[in-house]
């Protein structure tokens, strides 16, 4: 709920921006999660524009401060050009692929059906790129996608009918996953039970990375220690455990409680390498869909920048109430036929 009146406000942010009151702005820490854990929404321009900060005297509008920001895609754009000055697309892949690549998947409760259509995608058309994976990490939704690519693809199409299944019970319910005397977490876990293999924890120790929050802090972890199969699906159930919304108690690990990752990092990002993002959510990311805005506003929620647009606030209702199987399947095609684009795009397509 707190997330949805940030974005009403950022709504209205936007119609000042529209009538020349603001064009930059910022929204304050209002409050916080009942956890303890900070929460803020920063709404920004594209770097690549310059930014006006206005105020209005008398009814007339004067510029107090303007500055130009360099992008980091025209940082970007400079690697790999000739000395002509002309881009060359092969060198600029070819440099990117010399680098260690990691795969991070968003949170997004039920549209991480999208992220399986990713996955497919990778796993039919991205072996040249999943060769140079080094790690794969993900929060929520999205460390479940990330695991299941790691460690056992082939399951990918199982997944996906435990997804739709999934979400068709959850719809038949009627106040969805928070209807009383529903176990949302134990369908979660049959289903991760009967999907990943018996020697995971072994494919997963130092090469996935699952972003949780630890309940009593408030502060994000991610786990890439797993001595147990056991111990890797109590972190998966970990960084899928939204309060109330999937149960009371937080899920229990190595002596201490944790909830969803995507509460406080939503889209993980490591150190080493360059990290290629997934996300169902439209936004500032490698593969995700394509909104188009009259104005380009940015909001920042736990770490992942998304697009402004009618269009993601509707996907967010989705991630905790998920839509009929049609418009499920429609999310699954999406997400492969993004994957497959990117792919053509950064010359890893085979």
């Amino acid at each position: 709920m707190w997330t949805f009146r940030k974005l009403c406000s950022a709504q209205i942010l936007l119609l000042q921006m529209k009538e020349g009151r603001l064009c930059s702005c910022i929204f304050p820490k209002t409050q916080q999660f009942w956890i303890g854990i900070p929460n803020y929404c920063t709404v920004r321009v594209p770097h690549n524009r310059v930014e006006f900060q206005v105020s209005k005297v008398n009814d007339k509008q004067s510029v107090v401060d303007s500055r130009m920001a360099t992008s980091a895609e025209e940082t970007k754009t400079s690697v790999g050009k000739s000395p002509s000055g002309v881009g060359d697309g092969r060198q600029h892949s070819l440099q990117a692929q010399m680098k260690p690549i990691n795969l991070s998947f968003a949170a997004c409760g039920f549209l991480g059906i999208y992220h399986l259509g990713a996955a497919a995608a990778f796993h039919r058309h991205g072996k040249k790129l999943l060769r140079d994976v080094k790690a794969f990490a993900g929060a929520s939704a999205g460390s479940l996608a990330a695991a299941v690519l790691l460690a056992v693809p082939e399951n990918i199409e199982k997944c996906k009918h435990f997804a739709y299944g999934f979400a068709e019970e959850v719809r038949r319910l009627n106040f969805g996953a928070v209807t009383p005397g529903y176990d949302f977490m134990k369908t979660l876990r049959e289903g991760i039970e009967s999907i990943l293999p018996s020697d995971v924890h072994e494919i997963a120790e130092n090469r996935l990375y699952v972003s949780v929050t630890n309940s009593k802090s408030g502060e994000n972890h991610l786990v890439s220690n797993f001595p147990s199969r056991e111990d890797l699906i109590k972190v998966l159930l970990a960084s899928s455990f939204i309060p109330v919304y999937a149960g009371i108690k937080p899920v229990e690990f190595k002596g201490q409680k944790w909830i969803d990752g995507g509460l406080t990092n939503g889209l993980p990002i490591l150190p080493v390498g360059r990290t290629v993002t997934i996300s169902p959510f439209s936004g500032r990311l490698d593969i995700c869909p394509e909104d188009k805005g009259r104005v380009d506003l940015y909001v920042k929620l736990a770490k992942q920048d998304m697009m402004l647009s009618l269009a993601n606030l509707v996907r967010l209702n989705q991630a905790l109430f998920p839509p009929d199987q049609e418009k499920m399947e429609l999310l699954y095609q999406n997400g492969f036929d993004d994957t497959v684009r990117f792919l053509l795009k950064e010359n890893w397509f085979e």
